[in-house]
């Protein structure tokens, strides 16, 4: 009789999310970020590590993800985007791709109605077309649909996203404007690329969170981060909570914002 397969609730406790159990701080007024990106990344070794395969990894996550989401909630975050699958992403094992493409889908199932109920947006920036999925297509657009008049926090995925594919499509769709005479060539500035971004009305993020003690972007939000903060932690993804959220936010709170400025003066 061959042994059972060991899966991620074999690794750690398994439990509904309490959404009750922990208290945030008293950030002050307006120290809050108005938007936080997050590198979720570790997932792989997080598996390794418990003798597990590399999609438990991914499962794992998604506790992590949603407690995430509330203690942002909890603390009045109204942005937050998170890096689900990059255009590089594809280059992974085929197995592991096709888990986390049907992954995605049952998350959405899964979840869109308890974010709905919330009060929270969910969104999605990437490209859609080439090798999605149909179904999770499908899944993604009953999901923005479900959820558009929702404010009390918009929820972003980057799906399929790549930084440099985003202003790839960008310049594009200016070229297109520009060879039909509907812009002048010398009228583009960084207001026009910005309007033909993913999500114009999306806001910079703030502050850039990436785990798993990696010290680097890996071509997200390229054109977005310009002035964001960065705050790196070693914490694998399936480990972090909302505690850790809350602990960028402090370190955030204690940075110096100039935007090239020198301190006293405006840029």
């Amino acid at each position: 009789m061959s042994p059972k397969p060991y899966t991620h609730r074999d690794a750690v406790p398994y439990r509904p999310i309490d959404w009750t159990g922990i208290h945030p701080p008293a950030f002050p007024k307006g120290a809050v970020p108005g938007h936080v990106a997050i590198v979720m990344d570790g997932n792989g070794r997080w598996a390794k590590r418990r003798g597990l395969k590399r999609t438990e990894g991914h499962a794992a996550g998604e506790e992590a993800l949603f407690d995430t989401v509330e203690g942002a909630l909890e603390i009045g975050l109204p942005w937050m985007t998170v890096y689900a699958f990059s255009t590089e992403n594809w280059r992974r094992p085929l197995d592991e791709v096709r888990f986390l493409m049907t992954f995605n889908e049952s998350l959405l199932l899964r979840r869109r109605e308890d974010l709905h109920e919330r009060g929270v947006r969910v969104r999605f920036i990437g490209r859609r077309s080439g090798r999605v999925p149909g179904r999770l297509r499908r899944r993604i657009e009953e999901t923005e649909a479900l959820t558009a008049k929702n404010r009390r926090m918009t929820l972003t995925f980057a799906f399929n996203y790549g930084g440099r594919a985003e202003l790839v499509d960008a310049v594009r769709a200016l070229a297109g404007e520009v060879a039909a005479g509907k812009v002048a060539p010398n009228k583009i500035d960084e207001k026009a690329i910005a309007r033909h971004l993913y999500r114009p009305d999306m806001p910079d993020p703030d502050l850039l969170v990436r785990t798993s003690g990696e010290f680097r972007i890996s071509n997200y939000l390229l054109w977005e981060l310009a002035y964001s903060e960065l705050y790196f932690t070693d914490v694998l993804w399936p480990d972090f909570r909302r505690k850790h959220l809350f602990e960028a936010i402090r370190d955030f709170q204690d940075r110096d914002r100039r935007y090239g400025a020198i301190e006293g003066e405006e840029d």
